[in-house]
């Protein structure tokens, strides 16, 4: 038997026995198909929010309340809607762009987009008690 086995393969150049697969490269996986830990994905993107700071008070925009919606999708993409402490804010063109820049570091985020709204006007009742007693609020 295994002479003939020998023969066909070498009449077809093709072995018989299936070959493995090789599983592809880890950078090539599923990663927008497989659903991500949204509560996990969604504090890891609290803690990015929390490097970027106001350009005029050095508090990051999460703990003054600058944050007004985070919703994290199972596909890693995340919505933000955002606001200013002022609509005349000078960065106001280019804060939301920095946001989404740094939110996309995370890993496992897979798209951003953030929205600045005015709606409701921003107040310091928005703020953490860490952030006032860090501005020496309180």
């Amino acid at each position: 038997m295994a002479d003939l086995t020998q023969w066909i393969q070498a009449r077809s150049g093709a072995p018989l026995q299936p070959q493995p697969r090789e599983a592809p490269p880890a950078d090539q996986g599923s990663r927008d198909c497989a659903p991500v830990d949204t509560d996990a994905l969604g504090e890891q993107v609290v803690e990015a929010l929390r490097t970027v700071y106001d350009p005029e008070i050095p508090v990051n925009i999460y703990d003054l309340g600058l944050i007004y919606r985070l919703d994290v999708q199972e596909s890693g993409a995340v919505d933000i809607d955002m606001t200013l402490t002022a609509p005349g804010c000078p960065v106001a063109q280019t804060f939301p762009g920095t946001v989404e820049a740094e939110i996309l570091n995370v890993p496992g985020v897979t798209k951003v987009h953030v929205e600045l709204v005015w709606d409701p006007p921003w107040t310091q009742d928005r703020m953490t008690e860490d952030a006032r007693l860090q501005l020496g609020l309180m």
